[in-house]
């Protein structure tokens, strides 16, 4: 069994054949599929997935530091109205993005420690993505009050070094199709990484896995991730979907 720890298959490039891909990931030993939110728009589309298909789909609740600009207190205020509400499993996906933008760093940065605290609140994990923040990420982890906090830093794609800094925090490392790509580099670092600080991801419909790279990603393309991991680490896809699987039940409470 396998868990897809990352995944937007509830987004609109799904709405032809949706079912027939949870079909598919099922099929393919995927049973679980951890669904974060992203925004205001986006909670109506994931929550009427979750009640479709309740035995499979797992909700989390947060707002995407992508989607964070002039009006972002609005959009907090929606998290935390979703989760009095109904039942999350995290909090997500929350964090910091300097890729795309930088000029809201501090708005991103007021948001991201907002739902950290509500993560405390909640006694909830959390989904951090990271990209080209990595410093501005783990400084605010670092903080005494977040010292309790668990969760995964998804799409991991940084170095061996920032790997043990997030293991020492307690958290859980997110492997997705990047690891199958030739020139990432990041087979390399994932094969220094026991496996118990693991879990796999696709992140759905993004960083399709070899070799279905340049096509839509969907969570059945998990058990390619999962061979790869396999791989590097000379064990069966058995052991690491059992490893693997183990660490998302025991950090998301499934």
């Amino acid at each position: 069994m396998l868990i897809d720890t990352h995944s937007h298959i509830y987004s609109t490039d799904f709405i032809n054949d949706l079912d027939e891909v949870i079909q598919r990931a099922y099929s393919n030993d995927v049973r679980k599929i951890i669904l974060p939110n992203i925004d205001s728009s986006s909670v109506k589309n994931l929550l009427n997935l979750v009640d479709t298909y309740p035995h499979i789909c797992i909700p989390l609740m947060g707002l995407h530091p992508t989607s964070i600009n002039h009006d972002y207190q609005e959009e907090l205020q929606v998290v935390e109205y979703w989760l009095k509400k109904r039942k999350f499993y995290g909090i997500g996906e929350i964090g910091i993005d300097l890729y795309w933008d930088k000029s809201f760093l501090e708005e991103q940065t007021h948001a991201f420690r907002f739902q950290l605290d509500l993560a405390c609140q909640y006694q909830l994990p959390v989904v951090i993505h990271v990209r080209d923040s990595f410093d501005e990420v783990y400084q605010v982890m670092k903080e005494e009050k977040y010292a309790s906090l668990k969760g995964v830093f998804h799409s991991f794609s940084g170095t061996i070094e920032q790997a043990k800094l997030v293991t020492d925090l307690g958290f859980k490392i997110g492997v997705g199709g990047v690891v199958t790509f030739k020139k990432s580099g990041m087979d390399q670092i994932i094969k220094q990484i026991d496996p118990c600080h693991l879990v796999l991801e696709t992140d759905s419909p993004y960083l399709t896995p070899v070799p279905f790279r340049g096509k839509r990603n969907e969570s059945s393309y998990l058990v390619y991730i999962a061979q790869k991991i396999a791989d590097l680490h000379n064990m069966t896809v058995g052991e690491i979907a059992k490893v693997t699987t183990d660490n998302a039940r025991k950090l998301f409470g499934i």
